[in-house]
């Protein structure tokens, strides 16, 4: 089974991202491209096994194996089983390239994928958008695209912290997401870590973009918004459920993160 999607593109030309193409191959021929392809394209296995082979270099492209190729890279893919399932996505758009860069993808490469429901999820409404209508089904089937690239960032940020043994951030980001209504220290999260604080600050700073305590009150914030949308408890309840000293300190960092007062928040 197969199918390639080309939708015709009009009005969505003008949007920062859109789908160029978009298709499956339940048995994915051989492909060489020695000039590349005219779109950067993101394909990944699910069933099967099969080779790439970029830069002189043969890698195993097996299930849960994504790939990430620029637009004008030489390539060439193969089966190397009876049957290799491949998905692909070709993205397109005035914003495309920074958007790419942004979650990371730039440079060719291939990462694991622990959890395919949501890249399928994605893929199939993004299909189903653009087969059934042939008018709006591509502007539909962009907003489907962005969320897509999102959750492949999701899996391959995941995918890397687990490939390079850094599992201490990922036992610090459980911790503060059971304990942030209470009061966390640095050497709280360095005991259950087992890391120094500089070490701990390194890692947040390289995966995250931010240090730990920062974490700790955007995730606070994270849920203070979600009660300030949800409930009629005061601003200074949610404060102090949510694990802020005080009421005032809160709307500070609201403020700092969300460019608005938590009171002007609740209101739009």
């Amino acid at each position: 089974m197969y199918f390639y999607d080309y939708p015709i593109k009009n009005k969505e030309l003008g949007l920062p991202i859109f789908i160029d193409n978009i298709g499956k191959h339940t048995c994915q021929p051989h492909t060489v491209r020695s000039g590349g392809f005219p779109h950067p394209q993101i394909l990944y296995c699910t069933k099967g096994c099969g080779a790439l082979r970029i830069d002189g270099t043969t890698t195993e492209i097996s299930p849960h194996t994504a790939i990430f190729l620029p637009a004008g890279y030489p390539h060439e893919y193969y089966p190397t089983s009876d049957d290799w399932d491949i998905h692909w996505v070709v993205p397109d758009g005035y914003a495309c390239t920074d958007l790419l860069k942004y979650i990371g993808l730039e440079k060719p490469s291939v990462f694991e994928i622990k959890d395919m429901a949501l890249l399928e999820h994605f893929f199939s409404r993004m299909h189903e958008s653009i087969l059934g209508d042939s008018i709006n089904g591509n502007l539909r089937a962009s907003g489907y695209l962005y969320n897509f690239l999102i959750e492949l960032y999701r899996q391959k940020s995941s995918g890397r912290v687990v490939r390079t043994s850094n599992r201490a951030i990922v036992t610090a980001i459980d911790h503060i997401n059971n304990s942030y209504m209470n009061k966390i220290t640095m050497e709280e999260l360095c005991t259950v870590t087992g890391l120094s604080k500089q070490q701990l600050c390194r890692l947040f700073k390289r995966y995250l973009g931010c240090r730990p305590m920062e974490y700790i009150a955007k995730r606070r914030i994270q849920t203070a918004k979600e009660l300030l949308s949800t409930t009629d408890m005061s601003v200074e309840a949610i404060s102090e459920k949510v694990g802020f000293c005080s009421g005032s300190y809160f709307t500070k960092l609201f403020c700092r993160y969300e460019g608005m007062t938590p009171t002007q928040f609740r209101i739009i």
